[in-house]
């Protein structure tokens, strides 16, 4: 068993990978995450999902807005003198000198299949591009962005139905599951990393609210790539009207019509391809609605003109 393990994560897909860890008697001396942040109407600071996970389990946690020329935490963790570190979404890069600060390196679970879609929102930027499968990379951190060595990838299918939220969901179940087996070969130096093919890598970069404005021009299919990949947020919108709506959930029909056109009583609008049947819309500072509760006291008619009007 070991002596002392690192974890570093932030958002919500890292907590059932700390969890088990902490489940399966993995010693976890601290955990690293985001500072607290402040709340969107500024009264509260909010704790990231793996604070909060770890002060339940009652294991040390810092959160140093930077590790970037941090001689604190440096000196912490030299003097903690770890076996292991894993790092699953921190938020933060680790400077290059902190690299060598455990006997085993520090262990990265990545959300796509390396050398592709590297960066920061993979699972986004997987389901945005109609991928048919993406997955875990278990790599060792080096000085540059997720181009370390792999040890082991793990693929699943994406489905027409899932989200960035599923897939979040299922990637981290699986990496709950498997990183047991994994850092049991890392620390029994049986894992076998393998340098990834530069040459084939794709780049995840962060998601801009801007990059949620639906083009009705576009074919049904990517149309609700874009809807499934930028789920529960920032989300997929168009404006009518001046105002915002945001489509959380959508299908494929199978009519013809014309892009940005609503076609029917149901909202099924037309693209350049197919059309897209709205089954769940949010107007701008309003609550999420289905589609029929919706249209009982909305603008938008058979016939009206979502391109942005």
């Amino acid at each position: 068993m070991l002596k002392k393990i690192i974890f570093m994560g932030s958002p919500i897909f890292a907590v059932p990978i700390l969890k088990s860890l902490y489940q399966n008697g993995y010693p976890l001396s601290v955990v690293y995450t985001q500072s607290p942040k402040k709340s969107s109407r500024g009264m509260k600071t909010q704790k990231s999902p793996v604070h909060l996970m770890a002060e339940t389990l009652n294991i040390d946690v810092r959160t140093p807005d930077t590790l970037k020329d941090n001689s604190v935490e440096y000196n912490f963790l030299k003097n903690l003198d770890a076996d292991l570190a894993i790092v699953v979404a921190y938020g933060q890069i680790l400077p290059e000198n902190f690299l060598s600060l455990t006997k085993k390196g520090f262990i990265n679970i990545h959300a796509s299949i390396l050398p592709h879609w590297r960066g920061a929102a993979p699972i986004q930027r997987s389901i945005i591009n109609l991928d048919e499968k993406t997955g875990l990379s278990i790599m060792k951190i080096n000085n540059r962005l997720d181009t370390g060595p792999v040890c082991k990838k793990y693929e699943i299918e994406i489905k027409r139905q899932d989200n960035a939220e599923t897939i979040s969901e299922k990637l981290s179940l699986i990496a709950s599951e498997k990183i047991l087996d994994d850092i049991d070969d890392i620390m029994a130096d049986k894992a076998n990393f393998i340098d990834q093919d530069h040459d084939k890598a794709t780049y995840a970069k962060k998601i801009e609210k801007a990059e949620g404005k639906i083009n009705w021009n576009l074919g049904a299919d990517e149309i609700l790539g874009l809807i499934n990949g930028l789920y529960p947020s920032p989300g997929a919108w168009f404006t009518y009207k001046s105002e915002r709506y945001k489509i959380l959930r959508a299908e494929i029909g199978n009519s013809n019509g014309e892009p940005g056109i609503v076609m029917s009583e149901n909202l099924e609008v037309g693209c350049k391809e197919k059309s897209l049947k709205i089954i769940e819309i949010q107007r701008e500072g309003k609550k999420v609605q289905k589609s029929g509760e919706f249209l009982l006291g909305s603008k938008i008619i058979k016939g009206s003109n979502l391109n942005n009007v």
